[in-house]
């Protein structure tokens, strides 16, 4: 304990320093920006998370490892599809085309595992459901183990080839935010956002604007008096499983350009962590809930990585110390989360 303490001392002077520059404008502007790329990113994450837990009821503890697939097979596509001499068109190009592969494929591999795997325990205890997900994630983490190791590719920390693949202009600063705050915002920082905006939008569009999204919602309420009306229920768990499954993919291979994250198989518990930290905060089963909250967990991570980097506090633990705090903070003051229920989901 005494060891942990000494590597988290605050420098003083740092400290005293690092107030002044904290509220100058390039320092509030990088903190932001860069805060709300992660949040962008976390939130594609953790609202596969809370639309399988407003539906159905799950907490899906394999969230984390199909992130994780997500990465590693994003990775190895653009790897193989792109060479050296590629340009940065090529690239933001191929990528989303990825994207849309890998979204589409691990959505009929998450319908498929909740046909032949979770449909048969639904009317058993939450405790059949986190055991057998918590499982899933665990086999998935031992494969990618065995398949990364076999063919080369660095399963820990993380696999640098892939990450290398972003275009230049993602990868080094923002002219625009250079240009407006003077300060250096990698241009990727910028992409996320622009994506998790419109993923956000889909999503709620989904949500709401369509007949699926209302039988998902009404599901979500009473799945009883949804069944009696006609409507499959369990055909909307499938699709929610599945579209759950392919959104945290789909943040994976964001996080695969990611410069704090990268492939690497302990995604799988890093990312589950902050999914739930997320979805906690915001509120089981809320789409509102959980935009919020990723926000503030984006901005903090920003915050205390910004601290760690200015050398104000020598201990590298910081940005996931602070997430538990807010995670605690968060079950003390509101239990729910945000925009949570006392009772929410089921089947």
């Amino acid at each position: 304990m005494m060891g942990l303490l000494s590597h988290a001392v605050v420098d003083a002077p740092l400290f005293a320093d690092a107030v002044g520059r904290f509220f100058q404008p390039d320092t509030l502007a990088r903190i932001l920006i860069e805060g709300l790329g992660k949040a962008a990113i976390y939130f594609i994450i953790a609202i596969g998370l809370t639309l399988v837990f407003g539906l159905m009821g799950i907490l899906n503890f394999a969230h984390g490892a199909f992130a994780m697939v997500g990465a590693y097979l994003g990775g190895i596509l653009m790897v193989v599809a792109l060479s050296s001499t590629s340009g940065a068109f090529t690239r933001i190009v191929f990528f989303i085309v990825v994207v849309a592969v890998i979204f589409a494929l691990m959505t009929a591999v998450g319908s498929a595992l909740e046909i032949g795997l979770v449909r048969p325990i639904y009317d058993r205890t939450p405790m059949y459901q986190i055991l057998l997900t918590f499982g899933v994630g665990l086999i998935l983490e031992e494969l990618a183990r065995i398949i990364t190791s076999s063919q080369g590719i660095q399963p820990e920390p993380t696999w640098t080839a892939a990450r290398d693949t972003i275009p230049g202009f993602l990868s080094a600063p923002s002219e625009i935010i250079q240009g407006l705050f003077g300060t250096n915002i990698r241009g990727f920082y910028m992409f996320a956002i622009a994506a998790g905006i419109l993923l956000a939008g889909a999503v709620w569009l989904f949500l709401n604007r369509t007949l699926y999204g209302l039988y998902i919602r009404a599901g979500s309420e009473d799945p009883e008096m949804v069944e009696a009306l006609g409507v499959d229920v369990r055909k909307a768990f499938t699709v929610v499983f599945g579209l759950g499954t392919g959104l945290a993919a789909v943040g994976g291979v964001f996080l695969m350009w990611d410069p704090n994250w990268g492939p690497s198989v302990m995604l799988n518990l890093d990312v589950l962590l902050y999914a739930f930290v997320v979805v906690v905060i915001g509120g089981l089963g809320s789409f509102k809930g959980t935009l919020i909250a990723a926000v503030i967990v984006g901005i903090a991570d920003s915050f205390t990585t910004w601290l760690f980097n200015t050398g104000i506090v020598a201990f590298s633990g910081l940005p996931e110390v602070t997430i538990f705090l807010l995670l605690v903070i968060a079950l003390i003051v509101r239990p729910q989360g945000l925009y949570g229920v006392e009772e929410v989901g089921g089947h």
